[in-house]
């Protein structure tokens, strides 16, 4: 598939409202106290033209944020975009061009800096993890483990660097984890309880024993708590009798042993850190003479 064809997807899967919203809020955190004073002292009202470049090597994720910041500021600035989200970055690489008044332009730059270098540290991560499983089947998703306010935008990021989304909140799929098993009086009972409900459901298990339980429970997926490579391989014999199960290995996953996971032969690897800790990509904005 093309690449413009494949950004212009992720762009389609990017909630319009939930971008709104999150812009809005971060531009009323930057004008509550007044306009921008620096620039108002400053600069010209003249017109500008400036760059978004790439300082070090990444994976690009936000354009379409951006864009809405930009609008937002003020339809006056135009932009275009010179790179699509997915795309892999070299250093000095120009990702969106902006002209229009100098005030408005430096006004928006810190809130579009600080969500596409927020979602283009997103994406290089998972970029990195995708890379690391390459070949081996398993898939690499992300979890609830989000900014408030930004899962959505974050979620997309790592759909940019070509991982999978987990699930999006509490009501679209179900997780059991060990207090609910507690709560029920075991994993039988809790799959039980949880599969009246008809969402998707996934049990997460810390042995063996739990494993065999909830595969013979019928759940289809069922998630490897902070398991050994050894009890992985286990787990994935035991599953292997019950056809259309899927393993999601999680629990104190790390980048450098993310292939000997994965060629346990669990389906999925959960990496919490994608959207929890992953370092911003470094992206400037640099003036370039008027054209």
């Amino acid at each position: 598939m093309r690449a413009e064809v494949v950004a212009a997807l992720l762009a389609a899967q990017l909630e319009t409202d939930d971008t709104k919203r999150a812009v809005r809020i971060a531009l009323e955190e930057d004008f509550r106290y007044g306009p921008d004073v620096t620039s108002l002292a400053t600069v010209s009202g003249g017109m500008i033209t400036a760059e978004v470049v790439a300082r070090e090597p990444g994976v690009l994720a936000g354009i379409p944020v951006a864009l809405v910041v930009l609008g937002t500021m003020d339809r006056e600035l135009l932009a275009e975009p010179l790179r699509a989200d997915g795309d892999r970055l070299s250093p000095g690489d120009a990702v969106l061009r902006v002209c229009g008044p100098a005030t408005l332009v430096l006004g928006a730059e810190r809130t579009m800096l600080n969500f596409l270098t927020h979602l283009s540290g997103i994406a290089t991560a998972t970029r990195a993890w995708v890379d690391a499983v390459a070949g081996t089947g398993a898939t690499i998703r992300d979890t609830r483990k989000t900014l408030p306010g930004l899962r959505v935008l974050q979620k997309y990021a790592v759909r940019c660097g070509g991982g999978q989304n987990h699930r999006m909140g509490l009501g679209d799929a179900a997780l059991i984890k060990d207090n609910h098993i507690g709560a029920a009086g075991g994993v039988t009972a809790a799959v039980q309880a949880v599969a009246a409900s008809g969402v998707p459901l996934e049990v997460e298990c810390d042995t063996l024993d739990q494993v065999r339980e909830a595969l013979e429970a019928k759940a289809n997926l069922i998630l490897l708590d902070n398991m050994d490579l050894d009890s992985m391989r286990a787990a994935v014999q035991l599953a292997r009798r019950f056809p259309g199960v899927k393993l999601e290995a999680s629990g104190g996953l790390r980048l450098d042993s993310a292939r000997q996971v994965a060629e346990t032969g669990v389906d999925y690897l959960s990496v919490g850190a994608l959207t929890h800790s992953s370092r911003a990509l470094d992206l400037g904005l640099d003036l370039r003479p008027a054209r």
